[in-house]
């Protein structure tokens, strides 16, 4: 890694914004570079979100140039891009062990800086809490600015749209600033982005427009109940002289751009001449994917989070070549193609994770029968069951995490009408480095209480191809199936499509007085810790064998079984990768609760506060659910 000291001359001069804004406008370009220099450096050797921050480094540089933060406040959507906002808002010291346990958080947080106003780890909610700020300040009489930052991957959300339509009937002056760089992870999709790319503007309207708005200003004319009548006509100009309306001046939000995101001079002289304008108005960026690193830039999908890779060649670094099992993402998408050669009904939807679901396997076979629709959950929850309504077998893959996002569409468009549509949460349980934004933390807890459901978790890629051709038959109504990042503990997975009974619990190893039950993948662990466990015990000369039960299904719970265990073991211990509080284990303690069962009943899961990020080892160690947390509760 290179020397701070020697490779980075001005930005040893920055601790701070004030230090930047002291600094001449002629040499930002010379900042941007060494800050993008930077960000390469460092991601190079410790993987991070690589692409998105690149191409928003003169976007960062010019926010903290032109406005007084962190008095004045800018909102950040996501937080992939904000890598050289934390760089210049007193980390950079820090920033080479961003995501690393106890380093620097993933994504901007305000328990971590006074920079950072909110926390977003998910998409589109920068306009909603921009405006509430905005309006907050209003009312208090306040000078401070405020900036709302948004992707034109995130302005597929509907929470954006609900945002805009309340900017435009709230009294504001909220500053939007959309960056466009046509893609969230992989391309953006829908109307939004065919909309973005022909947005054009004339050269002779903007220079008239910018004319005429500093003239009403220093008239007061756009300070007074005037503005609203002019920010109409002005409209119909644009759209006389531009040949199309424009979706933001039609809500009343002034429009502006678009212009080049990655020319700083242009930027900082855009932002300053409208900062100061009274009411709601929008800046239109274009900025490029990876920029300033040309392999970033031609492969923006891979370069969005490309792990190590050498920062001079470009060249991705992998692990030394060994035989692994394949990831769960992996099973699911070529099963999911198998399962629609089976049956032409199944078709494969995914909110703007066709890649990192690998359900682009499944397009490439059926690309008529694939759903991309962008970074918007809960549409795509109500259009699978749209479809489901027609017949059709939505196979619907969501994040964990993301899936909090649709929850009412789950309630109300699917399981109050038990559709047939089949839930594939994809990075349930701990994530790692992302941290607590994208932690699969919740969703079994949430889920468990709604009717209609089947809740099932695979241990291994066996068990997910089972499910997933269980979930597909006749009548199954509502499933999910819950399953991990990373890899199964399979290699040979590629097993017959067998159907499993629902909510039928499997009992993988005999013992006496205690049984572990598991529910997932961690079972993986609950199997080496009773190994541990038990060479223990023999040690101390006590000849006792723990048993193993893999309940498969959280709902329905497998009673029948349930009962046998209860009837046979003094001691319980139940382990899920999800919090405790109404989670699996909470559904066994009730179940045996009622039953009135005498003996012992210790759960193991996530504490009931946020997991931090690191490492998934790291994590479950400090979550208590790692190989020797399981081997102590056993003994």
């Amino acid at each position: 890694m290179k020397d701070f000291e020697t490779s980075y001359p001005l930005l040893n001069r920055i601790d701070t914004p004030s230090d930047l804004r002291k600094l001449p406008e002629s040499i930002l370009p010379a900042v941007c570079e060494e800050i993008r220099q930077e960000i390469i450096d460092v991601c190079a050797h410790n993987p991070g979100h690589l692409g998105s921050s690149l191409g928003a480094v003169e976007l960062a540089v010019a926010l903290q140039y032109i406005f007084n933060t962190p008095e004045d406040h800018i909102v950040w959507d996501v937080g992939h891009q904000a890598y050289a906002h934390k760089i210049l808002t007193g980390r950079r010291k820090a920033f080479y062990q961003n995501r690393k346990s106890h380093g620097l958080k993933p994504f901007p947080s305000p328990q971590e800086s006074p920079y950072d106003v909110n926390t977003c780890g998910h998409a589109s909610n920068s306009i909603s809490i921009a405006l509430g700020l905005a309006v907050a300040e209003e009312m208090q009489q306040s000078q401070r600015k405020v900036v709302a930052v948004i992707g034109d991957g995130a302005m597929s959300g509907g929470l954006a749209y609900e945002g805009l339509n309340n900017v435009s009937s709230t009294p504001n002056d909220l500053l939007i600033i959309l960056n466009d760089n046509n893609m969230s992870i992989s391309g953006s999709v829908g109307g939004m982005k065919q909309y973005l790319l022909h947005l054009h503007t004339s050269n002779f309207y903007n220079t008239l427009r910018f004319k005429a708005a500093q003239k009403f200003s220093s008239w007061g004319i756009l300070n007074d109940s005037r503005r609203k009548k002019i920010i109409r006509f002005n409209n119909s100009v644009k759209s006389l002289l531009a040949n199309q309306q424009n979706i933001f001046e039609g809500l009343n939000i002034r429009y502006f751009g678009p212009i080049d995101g990655n020319n700083i001079q242009e930027l900082v002289r855009t932002i300053r001449e409208i900062k100061d304008m009274k009411g709601p108005r929008i800046l239109h960026v274009h900025t490029v994917k990876g920029k300033g690193f040309s392999m970033a830039e031609k492969e923006a999908t891979i370069w969005h989070a490309p792990g190590k890779f050498d920062p001079v060649s470009g060249q991705r670094l992998s692990s030394p070549a060994q035989h692994q099992p394949p990831k769960f993402q992996d099973i699911f998408g070529d099963t999911l193609v198998e399962l629609g050669k089976m049956n032409e009904k199944i078709v494969g939807i995914t909110p703007a994770m066709l890649t990192g679901c690998s359900m682009d396997r499944f397009q490439k076979v059926f690309p008529k029968r694939t759903f991309d629709v962008g970074i918007a959950e809960g549409h795509a929850v109500t259009f699978a069951a749209g479809m489901a309504i027609d017949g059709m077998i939505p196979f619907c893959n969501i994040y964990s995490s993301f899936a909090q996002r649709a929850y009412d569409n789950i309630i109300h468009d699917v399981a109050i009408s038990g559709l047939h549509v089949v839930f594939c949460l994809d990075r349930a349980g701990l994530v790692g480095e992302d941290g607590p934004t994208h932690h699969g933390a919740f969703d079994i807890a949430a889920l468990r209480p709604i009717p209609n459901l089947t809740i099932a978790s695979p241990m291994d890629g066996k068990e997910l191809r089972r499910m997933m051709f269980s979930a597909q038959l006749e009548n199954a109504g509502p499933y999910v199936i819950r399953y991990p990042r990373g890899r199964c503990s399979d290699e040979d997975w590629q097993c017959p499509l067998e159907q499993i009974e629902t909510g039928k619990g499997r009992c993988l190893k005999q013992g006496t007085e205690t049984a572990l039950l598991t529910l997932g993948p961690i079972g993986n662990l609950g199997i080496q810790a009773i190994k541990k466990a038990e060479e223990e015990l023999s040690q101390q000369g006590r000849a006792a064998e723990i048993a193993h039960y893999d309940m498969r299904f959280v709902k329905p719970l497998d009673n029948a079984l349930l009962d046998e265990i209860s009837e046979k073991f003094k001691k319980i211990i139940v382990l899920e990768d999800g919090v405790k509080e109404g989670g699996f284990g909470s559904a066994v303690l009730e179940y045996l609760s009622e039953k009135q069962y005498a003996g012992q009943i210790v759960r193991l899961g996530y504490p009931d506060r946020f997991i931090s990020h690191g490492t998934v080892a790291e994590l479950q160690e400090e979550a208590g659910i790692d190989i020797t947390s399981i081997k102590h509760a056993l003994l």
